[in-house]
């Protein structure tokens, strides 16, 4: 029988009563709204031992100091709401409480919609808690995207919000993907997505926080997220506003000599663009949905020894949910204005031709070009041998296209929308990661050769992609 979702009051109630947890709320942007619920829930004097509000900015400055970025909604901000007032809940309350209630503390800081409609609401959530007394603390953090056209509505989301955050962490610690899900009780995907999270602390070892931002994108609670190469999970807007951008997608499995190729060489081309500020620019290896389902599932080891590899590698991961190109630019547009490239294979830049993939779209291939073309974005196309041949070279120049498509191949060739990878290693076009990955799992030599040397030792070392040493028979 499936169990009844609980409202944000039940859920209140449930803590009030129930769990024994004390301490405060500090909630800066939207109101008290969190801490509404706890007090309309009733027994909140089991629960609430302070809340508060510093909107005025000489206020918050005094209470937690000022913000190197000069911003207040900011994750650097919200650890410290957190961590101060979960040291004044300790300080204050210990010698009363603190061998019987496990504390905690609260916080947001959120921008909600302004009257204008020109900003997108949006914020941070966090708690530091115990979950027995007297123990270390945990740290949980989301950032959160709100989508609602009323000043309102999105408060009332902060606050559904912040219950569904405290319910999962005291109730489904034990189930990570469940309590992560939780976080989407009596909301939906047309109000708010969270596009990231973290979970740290004595009580939850048993999370990695890869997975978790995975599984994110897995259960649609955002589209894409996105963590740096020590696996650190990181807020999106944050890490790409007004970067110029230059992605590789792949299924990485493993990264092969080509793929570093590709990005180095690349990334060559993309410095040298007049547009590009070789200071501001941001590379990611991006890995859809699709390229990490397993059958009818995911596997999420599998997925760990990819993004293990890459971060081996000193790249910042991203997982999406767009399996089109013009998907993904529509995306990482939204936080920057600078210029976006992206490096495919030249059988790739086939599919984005391919009109069967745009059959959902009124305006067919020209409305996904107008996305895909219309903004500050270059395709840097990395040459592949031509099928049934070991010479000669598939390019950009001997691109193959049905005749009503080759006038707009051609116009945006002219205008630099597309170009050829000049300096590409061709003695390495024969290694394709499936044909790796066989040879691993097969337990035979010679793929070493076709890896970089970083790679191959950390997959004899962590045993990765079903690697398994050979023991020498005495």
């Amino acid at each position: 029988m499936e169990e009844r979702i609980l409202s944000p009051r039940e859920k209140a109630r449930r803590i009030n009563l129930n769990h024994g947890a004390y301490g405060s709320f500090a909630e800066i942007g939207a109101g008290q709204e969190v801490a509404a619920y706890f007090f309309k829930a009733g027994g909140a004097s089991n629960t609430v031992a302070k809340t508060m509000s510093a909107y005025d900015m000489t206020f918050s400055d005094a209470i937690y100091g000022r913000e190197d970025s000069g911003r207040y909604v900011c994750e650097p901000r919200l650890l410290k709401m957190i961590r101060r007032e979960y040291g004044l809940v300790k300080k204050r309350l210990d010698e009363t409480k603190g061998a019987e209630r496990p504390f905690f503390a609260f916080a947001n800081t959120v921008t909600t919609i302004n009257f204008a409609r020109t900003s997108q609401g949006h914020g941070w959530l966090g708690l530091r808690f115990q979950l027995t007394p007297r123990t270390e603390p945990n740290e949980a953090v989301i950032h959160i995207r709100m989508f609602d056209k009323e000043i309102l509505e999105q408060q009332q989301v902060v606050g559904i919000m912040g219950v569904n955050l405290m319910y999962g962490c005291y109730y489904l610690q034990d189930n990570p993907e469940k309590l992560l899900c939780s976080l989407m009780d009596n909301l939906n995907s047309e109000r708010v997505e969270v596009d990231m999270i973290r979970i740290t602390g004595p009580d939850f070892t048993h999370i990695d926080n890869r997975v978790l931002s995975l599984q994110l994108v897995k259960n649609g609670l955002s589209n894409a997220a996105i963590f740096g190469p020590d696996g650190t999970t990181l807020q999106i807007s944050d890490l790409l506003y007004k970067k110029d951008i230059l992605a590789l997608r792949g299924r990485f499995r493993p990264v092969t000599l080509v793929n570093v190729d590709m990005m180095t060489t690349g990334l060559e081309q993309f410095k040298n663009e007049k547009d590009v500020n070789p200071d501001n620019i941001i590379t990611i290896s991006e890995l859809t949905l699709n390229d990490l389902k397993v059958g009818d599932g995911i596997d999420y080891q599998d997925f760990l020894d990819r993004v293990d590899i890459l971060g081996s590698l000193g790249q910042t991961v991203l997982i999406s949910n767009y399996h089109e190109y013009y998907r993904l630019v529509a995306f990482l547009s939204q936080f920057t204005k600078g210029k976006i490239g992206l490096v495919l294979g030249a059988y790739n830049l086939e599919q984005i031709f391919d009109e069967s993939y745009y059959e959902n779209l009124k305006g067919g291939i020209l409305e996904s070009f107008s996305t895909l073309f219309s903004r500050n974005v270059k395709l840097y196309v990395y040459p592949a041998y031509a099928k049934g041949s070991t010479t000669e070279l598939y390019t950009c120049i001997n691109f193959k296209l049905p005749r009503h498509l080759t006038d707009l191949y051609e116009y945006l060739i002219v205008n630099q929308k597309i170009d050829d990878i000049a300096d590409a290693d061709k003695a390495n076009l024969h290694i394709y990661s499936d044909k790796v990955l066989a040879m691993i799992k097969e337990g035979q030599s010679g793929w070493e050769k076709m890896v970089p040397e970083i790679v191959a030792e950390a997959i004899k070392e962590k045993q990765l992609f079903g690697y398994e040493p050979v023991h020498n028979v005495i």
